[in-house]
């Protein structure tokens, strides 16, 4: 319901609700006898109401239609979400109704809502489930056209009602003339006051005229009756007798309207107030002496309801105008959402945890002015309706990732569930460790399978997890004494590099406690890394320390051999090219394996044994460099 409503409007409803003017005529049996002077002051003292052509007046009916407005929304609010076929089935009800039953702005209010849902819609649930439905209403024809069977309907009443107001004013205005004549005739008061009594049940048994013409035509019935009472000189206990009557009414009436002040249901207590005013504008004069006070104590009886009627719906305008500002918020913070940077489910979980936050503070907010309240639903709709078709199309784009990356996850899982009882604890525990890093970097997969497959991967490592624990209890002494064993044998190669060891001899040990270390099981854990460092530091002293012996030996023997060439050119220039050309082959290997040594950067204990043995080859490579340029250069001295 707009609550619009200028304090115009209510001061306008007001004086055409008190005003006395416009009672129709008093009820059969009053007898207004020689009341010409109360009658008189009445009208004299009577607010006037305003005339159809004034701005800020506002016929009943309009105030009608805006609580009925309202009431129809306040009640929209409880119902349970509108369809095509249910709104199709409420214009199909209204069609039933008694035309005077049926509301231009209600026809109005339910085309407009289908409207709304005419549109294409993706429903919450439609986003849910990864598949909105994009559709035309089928019923739109049918709804269309029973609208227009309202409009039919209700344009043929307000014509019909329209002529019969006509036809009431021009019987009204002759009964008013036949009135105005029997006053003029003031000699036949016995024979007259019969048809006149006669003519003020015919006038208030007449139905109702156009609004605008109301005031009027009531004003000039009043004039008539108080003329006639005025000028016939008629029995005065039978005119006395007619105001006291009208008096115990009018007072009965204004206690019910006193009574209406204390009502707490202020949207009934003022529609029981213009039932009172038009019981009062039946209801005939009273003594001349008491007209302007019990006139005056209604109508501040009447203010009474009225100001509380009138602060009720300022109160109410307040309140919509907070519900505004928060439903502009509301609408601001759905639009701020940047659609472009949901680029997860997880994000998109989250934006739709916070639309939804949103939707749920919209369900609780009130109504907004009239015409604001249905621009902003339309704006909020929007923006609810492009986030949730932008989910939707994630979704669907997403859908065929979704499969790949469940494909993935279900292989991992049987394999975890295939290994889960192994016993070959080394190879399946790397295996499961590679799957576990393998399953973090797999995307996401439908919701409906992600917690079963989880818990079935997890459950799988835990059991294997959980029995290599329990076995691994008892390996450990195996492992301290392959510890020992181990550590016996880095110190018999240290050995060999002593004085006096000889070289035949050592390099045979070297190889068979190289056969003792690979039979020699697995050592604790912590202690691996730092065993076989200084395992690969002793292989490589002993290697490096023959390997310098035989050097040395070559060296002697090549001396040897330059000696007997002595003062032969030829051979000894092409045993300098031999050299030459085994220097040149030493030096690209060289560049070979420093090259490669670059690209090497594994922490792992295959990796780690690939490095030093890439170093080794490097340094031997230096050496026989060093050892061909040697023996050049003692060509040379000897050219």
């Amino acid at each position: 319901m707009s609550t619009g409503i200028s304090a115009n409007l209510f001061n306008s409803t007001f004086m055409d609700m008190h005003d006395p003017s416009k009672a129709p005529a008093q009820e059969p049996g009053a007898q207004n006898l020689n009341d010409a002077p109360a009658a008189a002051a009445d009208a004299a003292t009577a607010p006037q109401a305003p005339s159809a052509d004034t701005p800020d007046a506002t016929p009943e009916l309009e105030v009608e239609a805006i609580m009925a407005e309202g009431e129809l929304e306040e009640e929209a609010a409880e119902r349970e979400p509108e369809t095509p076929e249910s709104l199709l089935a409420a214009v199909k009800a209204l069609l039933e109704k008694d035309a005077a039953d049926i509301s231009n702005d209600e026809i109005r209010r339910l085309r407009q809502r289908f409207s709304m849902l005419h549109k294409s819609v993706v429903t919450d649930e439609a986003a849910e489930a990864d598949a909105p439905q994009i559709r035309e209403i089928p019923c739109a024809a049918e709804f269309d056209e029973t609208i227009e069977q309202l409009r039919t309907k209700k344009a043929a009443f307000i014509a019909e009602l329209e002529a019969t107001r006509a036809a009431n004013l021009d019987r009204k205005n002759t009964i008013i003339n036949e009135i105005l004549a029997l006053a003029d005739d003031t000699d036949n008061v016995n024979r007259t006051f019969a048809r006149y009594r006669e003519l003020q049940d015919e006038f208030n048994a007449v139905g109702e005229v156009d609004p605008t013409e109301e005031t009027s035509v009531w004003k000039r019935f009043q004039d008539a009756r108080e003329k006639y009472s005025d000028n016939l000189k008629i029995n005065k206990e039978l005119r006395d007798y007619d105001f006291k009557k009208n008096l115990e009414e009018k007072e009965a009436l204004l206690a019910d309207a006193r009574a209406l002040a204390a009502d707490e249901d202020i949207i009934s207590a003022y529609r029981r107030l213009q039932d009172l005013h038009n019981k009062w504008r039946q209801i005939g004069p009273v003594a001349k002496e008491l007209r302007d006070e019990i006139w005056n104590n209604f109508r501040e009886a009447s203010a009474e309801v009225n100001k509380r009627y009138q602060a009720f719906f300022e109160a109410r305008k307040a309140r919509e105008a907070e519900n505004e500002a928060a439903k502009t918020a509301l609408c601001e913070r759905a639009e701020a959402i940047d659609l472009t940077t949901l680029k997860s489910f997880a994000a998109w979980d989250e934006a739709t945890k916070a639309i939804k936050e949103i939707q749920e503070e919209w369900r609780k907010l009130g109504f907004a002015s009239k015409k604001m309240n249905r621009q902003l639903f339309a704006r909020f709709r929007a923006a609810c309706d492009a986030f949730f078709a932008a989910k939707a199309a994630y979704f669907r784009n997403t859908r065929e990732e979704l499969n790949n990356n469940l494909a993935r996850k279900q292989a991992l899982t049987e394999e975890a569930e295939s290994l889960q009882q192994s016993e070959d604890w080394r190879k399946t525990t790397d295996r499961l460790v590679a799957m576990q890093q393998e399953w973090k970097t797999i995307g996401a997969i439908p919701k409906k399978y992600s917690d079963d497959l989880w818990k079935r991967f997890t459950a799988a490592c835990d059991l294997f997890f959980d029995r290599k624990k329990k076995a691994g209890s008892g390996t450990r002494q195996t492992e301290a004494a392959n510890l020992r064993a181990k550590r016996e044998i880095v110190g018999q190669l240290s050995a060999l590099t002593a004085e006096g060891v000889e070289k035949d001899k050592a390099i045979a040990e070297l190889r068979t406690l190289q056969e003792r270390w690979k039979e020699i099981g697995h050592v604790p854990f912590r202690e691996k890394d730092k065993l076989y460092e200084a395992y690969r530091s002793a292989v490589d002293a002993v290697r490096d320390h023959f390997a310098i012996a035989e050097s040395r030996a070559r060296r002697e023997r090549f001396q040897a051999s330059v000696a007997k060439l002595e003062g032969d050119g030829d051979k000894l220039f092409r045993e300098r090219e031999k050299l030459v050309r085994a220097l040149e082959s030493r030096r690209n290997d060289l560049r070979t394996y420093e090259n490669n040594l670059g690209f090497l950067s594994a922490k792992s204990k295959s990796g780690d044994s690939l490095l030093h043995d890439l170093e080794r080859r490097i340094e031997r490579l230096k050496a026989d460099i060093a050892e061909l340029q040697d023996k050049i250069a003692l060509i040379d001295a000897k050219a």
